[in-house]
């Protein structure tokens, strides 16, 4: 994976409906000279890659050259985030692990299972829960470190190449520990534990890390599977930028026109599976932004109005300092 010295190279990896972003930039303090982080890593359920015909690739895979991963990063807990973020970390242990829960609190979970799960979502929502904890443990054991990161952190990656933590707030990552406790406290028996799985599920989107990355003059926000009100509290001018990783997966929440005029985005890229599960890549979503003067890009390849999309692996940003920038669809 030898790159140019000076370009940021930011890859969408193609995981089906899941996300995993590689970001490669410059750092001549690294053995190679380059900087590896990775927000998030797709799903880990063999059903999302039995149909490769779009390019769909385990992003473990697709990482597999990668000389060591600097960074992981992982927006929420749910299963098409962080599932196959653990399978990528088993390969390449981070020094670094950034998340928004307290570093220590995966000490306090215990394994859940999915013996008492009634249907797809909660057994997924379940497998997600005890990853984020073999994930945070396997972090540790090879010598890596934990850190929550919260709204008003400004984290510096590699020269040049800064990252803002707009959300979660302090309070919220509060109350998302607070309702954990709670969810741990409750037997698995009892009815009571599936209501309060099922609205920590339904919850968690809007607990999602959101990053605005800034690499010379150009500026990407990357908000994990926020839609559209869970933005409240960030200064509009916080959430311009030049490229535009649409929330939730592009699903009619994902965006509204507020945010789309707030963004200004030059580019935007929906993270949607070919077969549009859960009405993701929304028409009305897409032709939002399409509308806004957005290019639009897929990082797999959902049928979209007005556009062809060629079976790829992954959807690759080259970034200058200077504000240049290509894309191409790698195959």
């Amino acid at each position: 994976m030898k790159q140019d010295t000076t370009e940021l190279r930011l890859t969408f990896i193609n995981v089906g409906y899941g996300e995993a972003i590689l970001i490669d930039a410059p750092d001549a303090a690294r053995p190679d000279g380059r900087f590896y982080a990775l927000i998030d890593g797709g799903s880990a359920a063999d059903s999302e890659f039995a149909d490769r015909t779009s390019g769909r690739i385990r992003a473990e895979e697709y990482l597999a050259p990668l000389p060591r991963l600097d960074l992981a990063v992982s927006t929420h807990i749910h299963e098409d985030h962080l599932c196959g973020l653990l399978r990528v970390c088993r390969d390449h242990p981070p020094s670094v692990l950034r998340q928004t829960l307290p570093p220590g609190f995966y000490r306090s979970l215990h394994p859940l299972g999915d013996a008492s799960a009634r249907n797809l979502s909660e057994r997924n929502f379940l497998a997600a829960l005890d990853d984020y904890r073999k994930l945070c443990a396997l972090v540790e054991q090879h010598g890596g470190c934990i850190e929550q990161s919260l709204a008003g952190d400004t984290l510096t990656l590699a020269p040049g190449l800064t990252a803002e933590v707009l959300a979660p707030s302090g309070t919220r990552a509060a109350a998302l520990t607070a309702s954990m406790q709670e969810l741990y406290r409750t037997p698995q028996g009892v009815p009571e534990f599936r209501e309060k799985l099922d609205a920590l599920d339904a919850s968690m989107n809007n607990f999602s890390l959101i990053l605005r990355l800034a690499f010379g003059k150009t500026r990407i926000l990357l908000p994990g599977d926020t839609n559209r009100a869970g933005y409240g509290g960030i200064p509009p001018e916080k959430l311009a930028a030049d490229l535009f990783k649409v929330g939730h997966h592009g699903q009619l929440d994902g965006a509204d026109a507020a945010l789309v005029n707030a963004v200004r985005p030059r580019f935007s890229v929906c993270c949607a599976s070919g077969d549009r599960r859960y009405n993701s890549a929304h028409p009305d979503t897409m032709r939002l932004l399409k509308d806004s003067g957005a290019e639009l890009y897929f990082s797999d390849c959902p049928p979209v109005d007005g556009q062809s999309i060629p079976p790829h692996r992954a959807l690759e940003f080259t970034i200058c300092a200077d504000g240049a920038a290509s894309v191409r669809y790698l195959p």
